[in-house]
């Protein structure tokens, strides 16, 4: 394994995406920036992944980005390939989870409000930091964030440059769940069990809609969807059976 990079495991339905960089706990190289977007295309590719955790390695989830080369970020601004990472992971056509330990800082917070849901352990840490460089987070970035949060407690975390604990990262709703230590990994293992076995119907239609990807053709592709593949019906008749439901609706080939 190299020093610093992004692995991939797969269990079943759920795909897990590690960040890997124990030298600078876990920070994204610009090499693990451009990493990303193509682990997901292989990874949406495959009709067996159903969800996908993304967790950094060692208790630690990200610590930021890797700013060596500040000429090049600079010059990027929103054009650059971490705002590219983060659009990639927030467009995932499959239910994803960061599963958080330990750091979660610039960069990592960024990838961390990409993902659908955010479970946390107690001891992790969060904080958005380019008021103390001098750096203007991305317009994407800052738009996500304030959308998750609320724009009072977005202007506080991008005024500050403050870290914030695992509780108050719940009250804002930066994460929707605080596990105890040691307990992180199984809450995130019974989760994404359970989001694979609903129906991916109704799940991918849920996750376009409620990060307003469908317009009204694709809304009534949807309700089309719903009514030739016979999920709903079968979700009806596994309840009268008293017996768990047969989803078996794939996305279409594109």
């Amino acid at each position: 394994m190299s020093d610093a990079e992004l692995t991939v495991t797969l269990d079943g339905p759920v795909a897990t995406v590690v960040i890997h960089n124990p030298a600078r706990r876990n920070a994204m190289t610009p090499a693990m920036w451009r990493q990303l977007p193509v682990l997901l295309d292989g990874l949406e590719a495959d009709p067996a992944v159903r969800v996908l955790v993304l967790t950094g390695a060692g208790g630690t989830f990200c610590a930021g980005a890797d700013l060596g080369d500040l000429d090049e970020l600079l010059a990027a601004g929103d054009g650059s390939i971490a705002v590219a990472a983060e659009e990639r992971l927030a467009a995932f056509g499959r239910p994803t989870v960061a599963a958080i330990e330990g750091a979660c800082v610039g960069g990592g917070c960024q990838l961390a409000v990409a993902c659908d849901l955010r479970l946390a352990a107690a001891d992790a840490r969060f904080g958005v930091p380019p008021a103390r460089l001098g750096l203007v987070y991305p317009a994407p970035t800052t738009r996500r964030l304030a959308a998750l949060v609320g724009p009072s407690a977005a202007k506080h975390l991008l005024f500050t440059s403050e870290l914030v604990d695992a509780q108050r990262a719940l009250r804002i709703g930066l994460v929707d769940e605080v596990l105890p230590a040691g307990e992180l990994a199984g809450r995130v293992a019974a989760l994404t069990a359970t989001v694979a076995e609903r129906s991916r119907l109704t799940v991918t239609a849920a996750k376009e809609i409620v990060d307003g990807r469908a317009d009204a053709d694709r809304l009534a592709w949807w309700h089309a969807q719903v009514r030739d593949s016979g999920e709903a019906r079968e979700g009806v008749a596994a309840i009268n059976e008293r017996r768990p439901p047969r989803f078996g609706w794939t996305p279409p080939a594109v």
